[in-house]
């Protein structure tokens, strides 16, 4: 106790001595508590550059609110919240409420609104409170030419100014001021001659070898990047962390990691995300961005929030066909009063129960949404072999030295019946092995050989990214299956069987979610009519009942699927054999994919 003592004595030593001003990058670090100036009560519609595009205050977005919580006090809590998108309404009178503490996963359908309200918290569209620091990772680490642990270590110093320089004006107003020691705590916590150490172990946890870590960001791919920008955040601990998807660019090794470190996360958590796993493993609260616009509050994790959902719904139409029955009833003898007078009064006075019931709101009637209805179309059977490797080895360079080898003598079918998912360490090469089944890349050694008749079709995480963002979806089909020559009609009913409904159909492309986004590339892999479909992670962006319909079209799918995913639920639902990518071998594993996550947990230190 007496080291942690001195150490808030120096710290609170350093931020009397510290320089006066934040740097531009500190102050940028984590659009911070010092990112932009909120009122009491916003409607924020300008566009205000915060130096990170994706977090700026946007002309396209409005958001309001009434910050209803104590000025000072570490929890946040907002009222009257209304936020739209492109003249959209997403939320609407709305209740935001985040405790210190507590863990959030935030859920809702694709195209509801979740990314976009992230992001307006991120930009400070509401009054969120200046000594609350907010991080939102929902982009990569710059490209530069400081490697991995330096970005981070980076990050770190700015967060210590910041805090420093955060201490100094408190020290001024009022050196009374309870969030003193919160902030002692963490420039303490802060401690420099960690950083190196800390930086190595949270990029580590995240996959990344010694050569990896010593490789400058911009000659990473932007899926690395991503991870340095998450070890980024993690390193810092804001008061309130935003992550959106924050699994997407994890393998299931990292995956598991990350869930296990953010199990302990003891500031504000607010996450959204597709696994079922990792919400329920690490959130103790669940927000439901609710068809109606509104955000639902419940205790637990995902499953809990379903099942505690499920039996208040119950609850309410039972409570909703007793006054619809009252209600039809008192109406009925309103209808029979005639003209006799005391018949006549009765029935006034009846209709004041109605009134009153009206004025006091009416149970409402639970709406079931609409559920994305996900499905291949049939395919006739190939006699196998159908897809088969024999003695293949692959290099990137071409080279057949065993050194450079990637794989090395690989032998395995698959067939119209399979059902495999591939599992590994990032950088064996899972997404490769899909490639070279495609005819992507070719191998440098041995054969791969496919059924005359066979047809391939391949969805990756960054299928998206080939749409034409200009067109809307029904021109898009149109345009990609112009040899169906469908009507505007034929269209709408081909997507809207996605998800993609309404507006979603004539707006233009970029203006989707990412969900609605993945939904439409789904809609044109199946009109495709593959006889086998290679997935390399098929959920990134879907939300679970659109995860949950995937598996269901998987398992009826007349022919085989090859799947790579970070989704453990997933791969429990379809997969039928794992292959282990290791040691440039593939290989089977023995145990279920629940085994397989054991394993890896034995083998992780947070």
């Amino acid at each position: 106790m007496a080291s942690v003592s001195k150490q808030k004595r120096m710290a609170k030593k350093a931020a009397k001595n510290s320089p006066a001003t934040v740097t531009k990058a500190a102050a940028e670090s984590t659009i911070n508590g010092k990112g932009s100036t909120t009122k009491k009560e916003t409607n924020s519609t300008a566009a205000t550059d915060l130096s990170l595009d994706s977090l700026k205050i946007s002309n396209e977005r409005t958001a309001n609110g009434v910050l209803t919580s104590q000025s000072r006090a570490k929890d946040v809590k907002i009222e009257q919240y209304s936020l739209s998108f492109h003249g959209r309404v997403l939320i609407e009178n709305a209740t935001i409420e985040l405790n210190f503490g507590r863990r959030y996963g935030l859920v809702g359908q694709n195209g509801s609104g979740k990314s976009t309200f992230l992001a307006s918290l991120a930009a400070r569209e509401v009054p969120i409170p200046d000594h609350i620091d907010v991080y939102l990772l929902n982009q990569e680490a710059d490209p530069c030419d400081l490697n991995a642990i330096d970005y981070v270590i980076r990050a770190a110093k700015e967060e210590v100014t910041r805090l420093e320089k955060e201490v100094e004006d408190l020290l001024t107003e009022n050196d009374e001021d309870p969030s003193l020691e919160d902030l002692y705590d963490r420039i303490a916590a802060l401690d420099e001659s960690t950083f190196q150490a800390r930086a190595s172990g949270l990029l580590h946890g995240l996959g990344f070898s010694q050569d990896m870590m010593a490789k400058k960001t911009k000659d990473m791919s932007g899926g690395w990047r991503m991870r340095v920008a998450l070890a980024k955040a993690l390193f810092i601990r804001p008061t309130l962390l935003l992550l959106d998807e924050p699994t997407n660019h994890l393998d299931l090794e990292a995956c598991v990691w990350l869930e296990e470190y953010l199990k302990t996360y003891n500031r504000i958590l607010l996450l959204v995300s597709h696994s079922q796993d990792f919400l329920d493993n690490v959130c103790d609260q669940t927000i439901h961005l609710t068809e109606k616009k509104k955000l639902n509050y419940y205790g637990g994790g995902y499953s809990t929030f379903v099942k505690t959902k499920a039996e208040l719904e119950v609850n309410q139409m039972k409570a909703y066909n007793k006054q619809q029955d009252e209600i039809a009833h008192i109406k009925k003898f309103i209808a029979s009063a005639g003209t006799y007078a005391n018949l006549v009064r009765q029935a006034k006075s009846k209709q004041k129960i109605i009134d009153k019931m009206e004025a006091a709101g009416l149970v409402e009637k639970v709406e079931t949404p609409s559920t994305f209805k996900f499905k291949f179309s049939d395919v006739e059977k190939l006699p196998p072999p159908v897809l088969q490797f024999d003695q293949v080895s692959f290099s990137y360079n071409g080279s057949t030295n065993p050194k450079d080898l990637l794989y090395k003598d690989l032998d395995l079918a698959v067939d119209m019946d399979s059902r495999i998912a591939l599992v590994g360490p990032n950088g064996v090469g899972k997404s490769t092995l899909l490639k070279l089944m495609i005819g992507e890349l070719q191998p440098v050694q041995g054969r791969i050989s496919r059924h005359t008749n066979l047809k391939l079709a391949k969805y990756s995480q960054h299928s998206a990214d080939q749409l034409e963002m200009d067109l809307n979806p029904i021109e898009y089909m149109r345009k990609k299956f112009a040899h169906l020559n469908g009507d505007v009609d034929f269209w709408r009913s081909q997507i809207g069987r996605y998800g993609l409904t309404g507006a979603h159909q004539t707006s233009q492309i970029r203006t989707l979610s990412d969900g609605l986004k993945t939904r439409l590339v789904f809609a044109e892999l199946v009109l495709s009519t593959p006889d086998i479909v290679l997935m390399d992670e098929p959920t990134n962006h879907l939300d679970m009942e659109s995860i949950d319909s995937l598996a269901l079209a998987i398992q009826s799918f007349s022919g085989g699927v090859v799947l790579v995913s970070h989704d453990f639920r997933l791969i429990s639902q379809v997969a039928q054999e794992i292959l282990l990518c290791k040691d440039k071998k593939v290989k089977p594993f023995k145990g279920s994919i629940e085994d397989y996550k054991k394993q890896l947990q034995r083998g992780i230190k947070v």
